[in-house]
């Protein structure tokens, strides 16, 4: 029995090795510091539990659930963004329920492009855009993020072949993995951009609530005319804690969303109505854990970059996300960086170049454990006398 030459062109997935070599070495009995994952390491808040608990228990949540979602999901999440960042949302047309947002990523290409068709995707950026490449037979060019850029694509620098045939493009800020923000100003460009070239956006909003030094993470919509050429997709596995509960919307303009949801009503039959009892609480109810969540995570940060900087390595703060992107030293690639830290000091990242060729020259640290754990990582590092 073979595979399907679909499956076959199917990335290899970037994360199974790391997460391989880290095992290797925990069985091995050593004391691994872990900040190569993206796995949010605090449980979800309570009252989110709760509400899944209480659904649970309730025999309706037991049938098949509407193809697209319940009603009161969508207008929770209508008000989420009515709330949060003052963008109207039509919860009927202009709201599609996801089973976490790496599934929308996926499968947007299979539901709006045709095989051949041009897509433009970030590097560096997160590995899992290319699995929907791999699957809707399309094309791809990228965008590099360069530090001189803050870290967001040059649209001018862009060929113009490219631009006349790319017909989906897709962000993320803040930045997997790269912890940049975007301002509004990038998004009333890329708006403009998409109009210029007729280009649908996709914005990945994974890290939505997650801005650090007082500064909140603008969201794509807010830019004047961005439903005319996009949606965005915000997952609650970042804001709440949920990642395993694989939740999450799109928003936006409406033919996209409709495009969702057409190819999903072929693919499922809707979420767990507990899990989307649940998403309505976080959404609904207090938000003190998301300040909390963001207030920990920045904590985090500071403690990493000021020991960084104490043993004279020179890297720069991320504006937002979980992630920390760190330049590799001199006369080491980032894979050769990532696999030293594992051997001498028990310390996993992800190398930079899993993220794209313009990730090369750095790694990759998740702000995932707690601050003694995060500085100790360092003081270990100090030790290789590296800089």
């Amino acid at each position: 029995m073979e595979l399907s030459n679909k499956m076959k062109k199917l990335p290899k997935q970037f994360f199974a090795s790391l997460v391989q070599k880290v095992g290797a070495a925990v069985a091995e009995g050593r004391d691994v510091i872990n900040l190569g994952q993206g796995n949010p390491d605090q449980p979800t808040p309570p009252h989110i539990v709760k509400a899944l608990q209480q659904s649970a228990e309730n025999p309706l949540s037991h049938k098949y659930s509407l193809f697209r979602g319940l009603p009161e999901f969508k207008q929770a999440a209508a008000d989420f963004y009515k709330r949060e960042y003052n963008v109207d949302l039509d919860p009927e047309t202009e709201v599609a329920i996801l089973f976490g947002t790496k599934v929308g990523l996926v499968e947007l290409p299979m539901a709006m492009l045709n095989p051949g068709d041009l897509m433009l995707l970030p590097d560096p950026g997160y590995p899992d855009y290319l699995s929907g490449i791999a699957l809707a037979e399309v094309q791809f060019e990228t965008m590099p993020l360069k530090p001189e850029n803050g870290f967001l694509p040059d649209y001018d620098a862009l060929p113009d072949e490219v631009k006349e045939r790319a017909k989906l493009l897709y962000i993320n800020y803040p930045n997997n993995p790269t912890g940049a923000v975007a301002d509004s100003a990038f998004f009333e460009k890329t708006v403009a951009f998409a109009k210029e070239h007729n280009i649908a956006i996709s914005h990945d909003f994974a890290y939505a609530a997650i801005g650090f030094d007082g500064e909140r993470p603008p969201s794509f919509l807010q830019a004047e005319g961005a439903k005319e050429v996009g949606i965005e997709m915000y997952t609650l596995s970042k804001t709440y804690n949920m990642a395993g509960w694989r939740v999450g919307f799109a928003v936006g303009n409406a033919d996209m969303i409709e495009a969702i949801n057409l190819i999903q009503d072929h693919l499922f039959c809707s979420l767990f109505p507990a899990v989307q009892h649940a998403a309505i609480a976080a959404l609904t109810e207090s938000q003190e854990c998301v300040d909390e969540l963001v207030a920990l995570y920045e904590g985090r940060r500071n403690a990493l970059v000021e020991e960084c900087h104490r043993i004279g390595w020179n890297v720069e703060a991320p504006k937002g996300s979980f992630f920390a992107w760190l330049s590799v030293p001199e006369g080491y690639s980032s894979e050769q960086f990532a696999d030293l830290l594992l051997e001498k000091a028990d310390i996993a990242v992800a190398p930079g170049n899993g993220f794209g060729e313009y990730g090369e020259g750095y790694v990759r640290a998740g702000l995932l454990v707690d601050k003694e754990r995060l500085r100790e990582g360092v003081r270990r590092i100090e030790k290789l006398k590296l800089f």
